[in-house]
């Protein structure tokens, strides 16, 4: 007999819908998979078989023969294999008419243990997010998967431990309605919030006040300075002054986080926004995304938050230069032998670097670096990464009665308020200028001819911005990089025009 059942795959960071296709038929014994399958999923026919042996079903000496189209692409995973297990018991009759009628409508997602215990998989939020686009009814899969699968829409989602208790489910329509119930998964998601706060910062109000401007129109930010001056520490603040996510934003942010196997246990949305932090020694591989198993990469899980490079220089001049297109163009796009991926790079960019090597320059009394290992210190650091970086910012090592002070300095709720109503000023013009409240970019965002329409400013400040950029020899890109940043500041003074002093 001949079955289909309704599953899913993850390519790149989306979930598309993958049909299992079963025969069964007389003919020497054997156990078939095709249709573009990586070995794990390929290793499917033993979990299943096994499984299934176990859960009290055998299969009969026949020859099987599984299908998952559309065949032209490439499946990675283990997430196929209970929809391959429920193929088969419907293609030899264990599964009644009126019940298999049901169940067209559902897709089936988990990994089987040899004793037919349904495991969860990763990315089951995506790919439960395009079956419910697909107009499926409902959605079976692990037990602990199901708290993910129902919040990518509207429909069933049916919570399962194993296979035994799927298989007499399937015997009739009301015990099928029984599970259905039984598995129905409830909310348990809970966000505690950030561990850190600004008012632990001592000191440092000119670097707060770059932080601010930073976060009010998305800008990036590096700053340099002495070792032990707080530049890890302020940067690691960062996102507990950005606005709270909206709930779109935290279902794609968590879709990546669901790929990556990295979502909080027990939760299943990340629930606020992400703080990225990778050592210098990273690859531009584990950067950028990719790999043999094509999953994203650090430029990826910082969407909608914050990616912090510490020890900016130390990373090698190939990773730094990744950065080029995704702090443009918000997005990477991947080539591998598999495919071409393209993973969301919507973050904050922050970086902190020392003035020299040794972390002591410019105190001449500690620091021996010479100026040519200082030259080569930053060497790494390339004129056309420099100009994608909004604010430069100097640290200074914070003073004795700065640091024993037991005033408290300002709140990150505080900051955070001063942050949204900048942002929201931003929002308003794009809206009334596009007459689109979908398409709305912060000033960090802006493309060259959007800055030129936003940005506009007045002849005395023309004049001074000509002297400062024959003076300085400014690029095109430094120019438009004035005027953002000017922009937000005037934005922060709730300013309609930008003045000199912006």
């Amino acid at each position: 007999m001949f079955s289909k059942v309704i599953t899913a795959g993850i390519r790149g960071v989306q979930g598309f819908e993958v049909v299992t296709e079963t025969d069964s038929s007389q003919g020497f014994p054997s156990f078939n998979m095709v249709g573009a399958l990586s070995k794990e999923a390929r290793e499917a026919r033993f979990r299943v078989s096994t499984a299934l042996k176990n859960s009290g079903f055998s299969l009969k000496p026949k020859k099987y023969t599984v299908n998952l189209s559309p065949a032209g692409i490439y499946k990675e995973g283990t997430g196929f294999d209970l929809s391959i297990a429920v193929s088969i018991l419907e293609s030899e009759g264990t599964v009644k008419n009126d019940v298999a009628e049901i169940i067209r409508n559902y897709a089936f997602i988990g990994e089987l243990g040899l004793d037919g215990e349904i495991k969860p998989v990763r990315g089951v939020l995506p790919m439960a997010a395009e079956l419910f686009r697909q107009g499926v009814r409902g959605i079976v899969t692990a037990a602990s998967n199901s708290g993910e699968a129902a919040l990518a829409g509207i429909g069933d989602v049916i919570g399962i431990e194993n296979l035994r208790e799927l298989i007499r489910g399937l015997e009739s329509t009301e015990a099928f309605a029984k599970l259905r119930r039984a598995g129905s998964p409830e909310s348990t998601f809970n966000d505690k919030g950030y561990d850190v706060d600004f008012s632990e910062v001592k000191g440092q109000a000119y670097l707060k006040r770059a932080v601010e401007i930073a976060a009010a129109g998305n800008h990036n930010i590096l700053i340099s300075g002495p070792a032990g001056a707080g530049k890890t520490m302020l940067c690691s603040r960062i996102p507990t002054i950005l606005p709270a996510l909206t709930r779109e934003e935290d279902l794609k942010i968590s879709e990546i986080y669901s790929i990556c196997g990295m979502l909080p246990k027990g939760r299943p949305l990340l629930g606020k926004r992400p703080f990225r932090a990778p050592h210098h020694s990273i690859t531009p591989a584990a950067l950028a995304g990719g790999g043999a198993n094509a999953v994203p990469g650090e430029l990826s899980l910082a969407s909608k938050g914050v990616l912090f490079l510490d020890e900016f220089p130390l990373f090698s001049r190939n990773t730094i230069e990744i950065l080029r297109q995704p702090l443009e163009s918000k997005k990477i796009t991947v080539t591998r032998l598999k495919g071409v991926y393209e993973y969301p790079a919507d973050f904050l960019f922050a970086a902190a670097m020392n003035s020299c090597p040794c972390g002591h320059y410019p105190d001449r009394s500690r620091c021996r670096c010479t100026e040519a290992q200082i030259r080569n210190y930053r060497s790494g650091l390339s004129k056309p990464i420099m100009d994608r970086i909004d604010i430069l910012a100097s640290a200074r090592t914070p003073s004795f009665e700065e640091l024993s002070s037991k005033e408290k300095g300002e709140s990150s709720e505080k900051i955070r308020a001063r942050v949204e109503e900048t942002r929201e000023r931003q929002r308003r013009r794009m809206e009334k200028m596009t007459g689109d409240s979908r398409t709305v970019f912060l000033n960090g965002e802006l493309g060259s001819a959007m800055t030129e329409r936003l940005c506009c400013i007045g002849g005395e400040e023309e004049s001074f911005l000509k002297e400062v950029f024959y003076k300085k020899g400014l690029s095109a890109r430094l120019y438009h990089k004035i005027l953002k940043l000017s922009r937000t500041i005037a934005d922060m003074e709730g300013c309609e025009r930008i003045g000199k002093a912006h």
